[in-house]
């Protein structure tokens, strides 16, 4: 039987709907917008606000505060590739049991290693005891920043060496405590310091914050929903786009797809070349064509960062413009679900756009109101872009 044929075209269709690219996918439920791109990039706190407003009827940026610290429909956390992820509560179980635990042996041997270059005799029991003061703490008086638990602990605030060579520091031992914590599922992250382009946070008991936490699962099983949800937002698509997002093994990987009963087909990667590819098998059927839209998407936007391979919606000649060299991708324009351009916040506050290929003349336009729609919604906001795409320095002087 031959397999099913994606071609770019339909990819891009995909993309544009299923990612709420297009007008009538849009919702101002923030907890769907979530879900439906499995999980937010939260390595840049201005990502989360601005990729869940991009995709609203009513751009809101105060919807997204109260589902994370007034509703917590929604919580912040450590996952896939060790990156910080906004997630709701069903996606944030599988996460934790399919990507977190298995960094956590990691996270604590390297904290133990910090404790003893840092003068602690007994490294083990010292951190035992210092989660279960944390703990204590947090579920008395949380949630607290890292500062106000060194201070009510002080005995837990001693320096210990992070990092090497040129980039060797120290940090009070209590901070990595909650790190570890925080890997763990034992604290979470609360309501920032400042505003909401803060990425300094309070710490909260997992017990308090999030009532039933992360529970129990069994790690296969939880890779195979966490897989389930990723093709339907990101299929059909390859095994290495799985395993680069999920941050797994080829053998994790594998089993996975397998889990879920994944179906091959074959996919464009936009240079009329197909290669295997997956998607679940009750998504086969072909994509309706997708109306125009042009969006302007943060940094790190699920769109931009859900594949390893992006050819079928990004011209590689475009990506020493729009990536660093780490692969974080800064601030893009999309038209038709495939990226064309950058954009960046000027210190006055106006929206400066980089066409890099012709969208023409009512793609434009869309993006010349969504630049205006967003210079409102941000008001006398200014920020920096965390990971900044090399092309924006242009476009800043």
């Amino acid at each position: 039987m031959t397999p099913r044929r994606f071609d770019a075209a339909e990819r891009r269709a995909r993309l544009a709907l299923r990612h709420r690219h297009v007008p009538d996918e849009r919702t101002d439920d923030v907890v769907a917008i979530t879900d439906g791109l499995v999980a937010l990039h939260s390595t840049d706190p201005v990502s989360v606000h601005l990729s869940v407003a991009a995709r609203m009827r009513t751009p809101d940026l105060a919807a997204l505060e109260r589902a994370l610290f007034g509703e917590r429909s929604l919580l912040r956390h450590h996952a896939m590739r060790r990156t910080l992820w906004v997630f709701g509560h069903d996606t944030a179980r599988l996460a934790h049991h399919a990507a977190t635990l298995g960094l956590v042996p990691v996270q604590r041997r390297a904290l133990l290693a910090m404790l003893e270059a840092g003068g602690v005799a007994a490294p083990e029991q010292w951190l035992a005891e210092a989660a279960a003061a944390v703990d204590e703490l947090l579920v008395a008086s949380g949630p607290l920043t890292a500062r106000e638990v060194g201070a009510a602990l002080p005995e837990l605030a001693r320096p210990v060496p992070v990092g090497g060579g040129a980039y060797a520091t120290t940090q009070g031992a209590h901070s990595r405590v909650l790190l570890q914590l925080g890997f763990e599922g034992r604290v979470l992250r609360a309501r920032p310091t400042g505003t909401w382009i803060n990425g300094q946070y309070r710490w909260a008991s997992a017990g308090e914050w999030f009532p039933g936490g992360f529970g129990e699962a069994d790690v296969r099983a939880a890779a195979a929903g966490l897989a389930a949800r990723w093709l339907r937002v990101f299929g059909p698509a390859t095994r290495t786009d799985l395993r680069w997002w999920a941050g797994w093994t080829v053998a994790t990987t594998k089993r996975a797809l397998l889990d879920v009963g994944a179906v091959a087909v074959e996919v464009s990667e936009g240079n009329g070349v197909f290669v295997e590819g997956w998607t679940l098998p009750d998504d086969l059927e072909p994509t309706p064509a997708a109306p125009l839209s042009a969006r302007l998407l943060p940094g790190l936007d699920p769109s931009t960062m859900g594949w390893k391979q992006r050819a079928f919606h990004l011209d590689p000649a475009h990506v020493p413009q729009l990536f660093d060299r780490n692969g974080n991708g800064g601030p893009c324009l999309w038209v038709d679900g495939r990226i064309v351009g950058s954009w960046v916040q000027r210190p006055d506050g106006r929206i400066a756009m980089r066409l890099l290929e012709d969208v023409g003349e009512e793609a434009r336009a869309e993006l010349e109101r969504h630049a205006g729609e967003l210079e409102a919604l941000l008001g006398e906001v200014r920020f920096s872009v965390r990971f900044p795409a090399p092309v924006q320095a242009a476009l800043l002087a």
